[in-house]
């Protein structure tokens, strides 16, 4: 039980690795408000789901207010919501550029205005952002996508300093994962998915529980000491 009594906010926690994460912080004592544009797709008594457009501020904000209201408090953000919209550079239309951006970025400022400030103010806490190994290496074809990866990277370090600048335990840290057996690679063709294994070191590809792990890491006090991070779960993946 090493979230118990604790109050984690998981984005992106319809499916995939947002579901993992939100149900593996449940498990360790949490209770986790998940937030997706979406219905949950699973039913978990510690879970509770919020509907919720990242990228519109003033619902970001009602949703701020309504947590703080219930719950007294905010200890754990996940930053998890995000979207791909891939082209190659001379092909990618401004919607696909704009949309990747506001959800990826903007949505992660909308949140993190409120509860980073929330988190000094309560002593403490663990902001997580969900970054990607494209952010630290880039791809082609995914210039909106990588910069917005990189980007949380850039935002993750400025926040560990702004939100301990008073000698308050606000932890900001990233995980960059790399190719993760969600629905999304699904849909990859086989070649090409032990394509992307042998790029690794381990020679296989990740599975959510693995990043779940990792975010509970940096969520539980054993990463206490753990700041400003980016911690790359990718099997040893160069692109």
């Amino acid at each position: 039980m090493r979230l118990e009594g604790k109050v984690a906010i998981v984005t992106g926690a319809a499916k995939g690795l947002g579901m993992e994460m939100a149900q593996r912080f449940a498990y360790e004592g949490a209770k986790v408000i998940a937030v997706d544009i979406t219905e949950l797709s699973y039913v978990n008594p510690s879970v509770e789901g919020y509907i919720l457009n990242v990228t519109d501020s003033t619902k970001c904000k009602e949703f701020f207010d309504n947590v703080i209201q219930k719950y007294g408090k905010i200890d754990i953000l996940v930053n998890n919501a995000g979207i791909t919209r891939d082209a190659m550079t001379r092909k990618m239309t401004d919607e696909q550029w704009n949309l990747v951006i506001d959800v990826n970025l903007k949505g992660v400022f909308n949140l993190v205005r409120y509860i980073g400030p929330q988190m000094e103010l309560n002593g403490g806490g663990s902001i997580i952002n969900i970054s990607s190994v494209v952010g630290e290496f880039g791809n082609i074809g995914q210039a909106n996508y990588s910069a917005t990866k990189a980007g949380l990277i850039g935002l993750t370090k400025t926040w560990a300093k702004e939100f301990a600048r008073k000698g308050i335990p606000v932890r900001v840290n990233a995980i960059a994962p790399g190719y993760i057996m969600t629905d999304i690679l699904k849909t990859i063709p086989e070649e090409l998915l032990q394509k992307f294994a042998k790029m690794t070191m381990l020679k296989r590809l990740g599975q959510p529980i693995e990043i779940a792990n990792a975010a509970l890491f940096l969520a539980s006090d054993e990463s206490s000491y753990v700041t400003g991070h980016t911690l790359s779960v990718n099997g040893g993946m160069r692109l």
